[in-house]
């Protein structure tokens, strides 16, 4: 790929991890198991799960914008830095989102067939929490279309240069 392409798709997920942050920081600075406790009587270690990850997808998302920032302001523009960060967006914010590792919530794969939102969760939780996944879930969907190249791309170039 040409470096304006990968320059234009750096600037892209930028704006896309800013948003994201954005939403996360307002939805975690607003909400507390209390809050949530009070909206929805529930499974509160199931409660502190979730957010334990949202928490962790925040740091992802702010590392891969400050990421982003440098990359894009250094002269000349790093392809190579570009590609690498953009696979690692790829694994740490993107697959994250759709596939937890602490398995908080998982990813309805027939989502796409039915037209519903792909974010399923484990035991019923608050509207607020649903509210803020679908609010997400179309732009994290869009990017990880987008990067998906990245995947196969930068593990083709790690197999070759070996």
């Amino acid at each position: 790929m040409g470096n304006s392409i990968v320059k234009s798709q750096m600037e892209d997920v930028k704006n896309f991890l800013g948003n994201s942050v954005a939403a996360f920081e307002d939805f975690l600075n607003n909400t507390t198991i209390k809050d949530l406790e009070t909206e929805k009587q529930g499974n509160v270690n199931y409660y502190k799960s979730i957010l334990s990850h949202v928490r962790k997808l925040l740091v992802y998302c702010e590392e891969g914008l400050d990421t982003c920032t440098i990359i894009l302001k250094s002269e000349p523009f790093q392809k190579g830095a570009a590609e690498k960060t953009l696979y690692r967006i790829y694994h740490q914010c993107i697959e994250e989102f759709f596939s937890p590792k602490n398995d908080s919530w998982f990813e309805n794969s027939r989502s796409a067939y039915t037209g519903k939102n792909s974010i399923q969760f484990h035991e019923e939780v608050p509207d607020s929490l649903k509210t803020m996944f679908r609010q997400l879930e179309g732009e994290f969907q869009r990017i990880r279309e987008e990067l998906e190249y990245y995947e196969t791309d930068y593990r083709t170039k790690m197999i070759q240069s070996k």
